[in-house]
């Protein structure tokens, strides 16, 4: 078995997903770890041109019309060959769709022990998995044997797997691929009418503590005097009283911004685990035990009626200044 970190690669219609590049970089601090190379797996179709700013020392590239888009049959066929004549130390899927279903079935079919949610490694090499919507974290040491994790956002930035150096490309030539039992027909990408709010740098998140739909308008007022864009925890959602494309939590978007203002949201795990990436996170709630404190920057127990004139007020007056 080689010490080598492999990290396969998620796209999606010609884009590279962030959570690769995430991959990268904790496969760059195991690589340091282990003395080894890191290897990124790219499976596709013609899209030798995905690799320009991945992070790699070596790109394995697997070239097949029927490995254009994700499908299952393909991919564990492909990387079950990969694994078994490469024996890599570690490989990393993402935390997602894609890499929970083919990361457990190439588990199975390899009989590979298989580590969820894994948000970082420690300097000595034992990966720290978040359980229980991220209140609970754990540690754990890789097996003796080649290991599969599947990673979270959060304990890596995105630049960090990003280079201008793109890695040398080593082809592989994949198993036969015939007689699947899945193809893909058509990619159909939904109707978007709303603002996509895991792009947006500033964002006001209203929950339970905003009481009623009216009270919205303050939120909206406070976005609006900051450039930003009003968001919200499932209690908001689940009334109407926002579309669900404003939703934060593990069943809606994951966020990023650079502020990230919670009104009146206590911070249930499902929301919390969506908003670990943001630069700085501001709490305002009148119970001092909310668990919103527990990751805020800044937090105060002010009464968010009291509080949100005063701070357009401020924000206005700093802007004429």
């Amino acid at each position: 078995m080689s010490q080598d970190i492999y990290v396969l690669i998620e796209h999606n219609q010609g884009q590279v997903a962030e959570i690769s590049y995430v991959m990268l970089a904790a496969g760059r601090q195991l690589a340091g770890i282990h003395g080894s190379q890191l290897f990124a797996m790219l499976l596709g179709y013609q899209a030798q041109g995905l690799s320009l700013d991945i992070a790699a020392d070596k790109l394995l590239y697997i070239d097949h019309p029927a490995l254009k888009e994700f499908a299952q049959d393909a991919y564990l066929l492909t990387l079950t060959e990969i694994i078994k004549s490469r024996q890599p130390r570690v490989v990393l899927f993402g935390n997602t769709t894609i890499g929970s279903d083919i990361a457990g079935a190439v588990s199975i079919a390899l009989g590979l022990d298989l580590a969820s949610s894994c948000r970082y490694f420690t300097s000595d090499g034992k990966f720290v998995s978040q359980i229980c919507g991220g209140k609970i974290m754990a540690e754990g040491n890789l097996s003796s044997g080649t290991t599969l994790l599947t990673m979270v956002p959060g304990g890596y930035k995105p630049e960090e797997g990003q280079s201008e150096h793109p890695p040398v490309i080593e082809n592989f030539s994949p198993p036969v691929l015939d007689n699947l039992r899945i193809k893909n027909i058509k990619f159909i990408q939904p109707e978007s009418f709303d603002i996509d709010i895991s792009k947006e740098s500033i964002l006001i998140s209203v929950g339970r503590g905003i009481q009623t739909r009216d009270n919205l308008e303050l939120a909206e007022n406070l976005a609006n005097s900051l450039g930003g864009v009003v968001c919200a925890s499932r209690p908001v959602i689940d009334q109407g009283w926002l579309p669900t494309t404003r939703l934060v939590g593990k069943s809606g978007k994951h966020v990023k911004p650079k502020v990230y203002i919670a009104l009146g949201i206590s911070g249930a795990p499902e929301h919390v685990e969506a908003i670990t990436g943001s630069e700085t996170i501001i709490a305002i709630n009148t119970d001092p035990k909310a668990p919103i404190f527990d990751i805020a920057t800044y937090g105060t127990e002010t009464d968010l009626f009291d509080l949100i004139d005063v701070l357009v007020e401020k924000v206005e007056a700093a802007k004429a200044s």
